[in-house]
């Protein structure tokens, strides 16, 4: 378990004072920080089909990028190349762990984690993400250049590498094994590789307004929503043919608000839309399907652990009412184990302890039953 250190900061002075609005590095934020992944065993991922990976290495001077997965790595040397792979969390459950310590931030907002192997000189470029990022050095050493956020010319220096100019540094730290570098979106950065690293990065992503109104035209078009035509039966006569009056105007509008106004609707899209997977999940389907009595009798027993990069949340006004969102999907179960959800959609791991209360509850068991046999959650040995 990995145990972050703020530098006497409170985790609410961090978020008053840095938390998208200035980067900062925290010196040994995880103190005996080892890899929860071995270079080889990052490697061999990167050669898996539904693994999202890239490699970074400049040619004759000129930036190179390609898309997994890969063969082999053999061709590019023993300096100025990088490997990075997303969503590792979803394929490692030891990498998956380094997201607990930033729980203070609630969950919906995270993207994923991505891992980075760089061998001497290795980078993927001066950059800007649009995303908020803790990057978590691991083996090695990286120096790293932060610049302000404003006005930056970005350019694409290949086909698959958008980069930033150049730009005047706020930042300019060598990062060692335990460091970690917090950087809000907008702000342009540049990691190098002193000698063979890695280094891990946390991202919490935040949705454009376009993004989320084109999902919920979709999510409307799939559910048969939003197809009832403008109506105006109380139509009077116009002298401006041409003209689109006030009134005509606010209808046009008010056929739109009326779909964002429809809460239990919105609020439907947005639990699917939050908890939609981004990445493949690693699906851990048991080898025979659970049985309720089995289940009951288990939780007693063995600890219950999502799995890795599943989303699971709930919002605080309707989990008692039974809804909550896993995986793209609402879920309907009975009001009194809302309690007992809100535990599964806060904890990564619930230990047969803290699942005393529900083990011989039925309908919770029978929700536990199905979420075990779906492969969302599995059964593991309490810490």
């Amino acid at each position: 378990m990995y145990t972050l250190n703020l530098n006497q900061m409170t985790q609410q002075e961090f978020l008053d004072e840095y938390w998208q609005k200035k980067p900062v590095v925290i010196r040994q934020g995880f103190k005996d920080f080892v890899d929860p992944i071995a270079p080889d065993e990052l490697a061999g991922l990167a050669m898996e089909e539904q693994i999202e990976s890239r490699l970074v290495h400049k040619k004759d001077g000129q930036w190179q990028a390609a898309f997994g997965p890969f063969d082999s790595y053999e061709h590019l040397g023993t300096q100025d190349w990088s490997l990075v792979v997303q969503a590792l969390d979803n394929f490692s459950e030891e990498a998956a762990e380094i997201i607990e310590p930033f729980r203070f931030i609630p969950h919906w907002r995270l993207d994923d984690i991505m891992a980075s192997f760089a061998m001497p000189g290795g980078s993927v470029g001066p950059h800007i993400d649009n995303y908020d990022t803790f990057i978590c050095q691991g083996s090695g050493k990286r120096h790293w250049r932060v610049g302000n956020n404003g006005e930056h010319v970005e350019f694409a220096a290949h086909e698959a590498l958008l980069h930033v100019e150049a730009f005047e540094s706020i930042i300019d730290v060598e990062l060692e094994t335990g460091d970690i570098l917090y950087i809000p979106p907008g702000f342009p950065h540049e990691g190098i590789s002193l000698d063979t690293s890695m280094s891990f990065s946390v991202g919490f992503r935040g949705n454009s307004a376009v993004s989320v109104l084109s999902a919920f035209a979709d999510h409307l078009i799939d559910n048969e929503k939003g197809s009832q035509l403008l109506t105006d039966p109380d139509r009077q006569v116009v002298s401006h043919s041409g003209e689109v009056s006030n009134n005509d105007y606010a209808s046009i509008k008010s056929q739109v608000q009326n779909l964002l106004d429809d809460d239990a609707s919105f609020k439907a899209f947005t639990g699917q839309f939050l908890t939609a997977a981004k990445h493949d999940l690693d699906t851990l389907l048991p080898d025979e399907p659970f049985e309720m009595e089995e289940v009951s009798n288990l939780l007693n027993s063995h600890a219950i652990k999502r799995l890795g990069g599943l989303r699971a949340f709930y919002f605080e006004d309707t989990i008692e009412q039974g809804l909550c969102y896993i995986n793209g999907t609402e879920l309907q179960f009975s009001s009194d184990i809302a309690n007992g959800v809100k535990l599964l959609c806060d904890n990564v791991m619930l230990t047969p302890n803290a699942m005393s209360e529900w083990s011989h509850n039925v309908a919770f068991v029978e929700l536990a039953t199905e979420l075990l046999n779906q492969g969302y959650w599995y059964l593991a040995e309490a810490e």
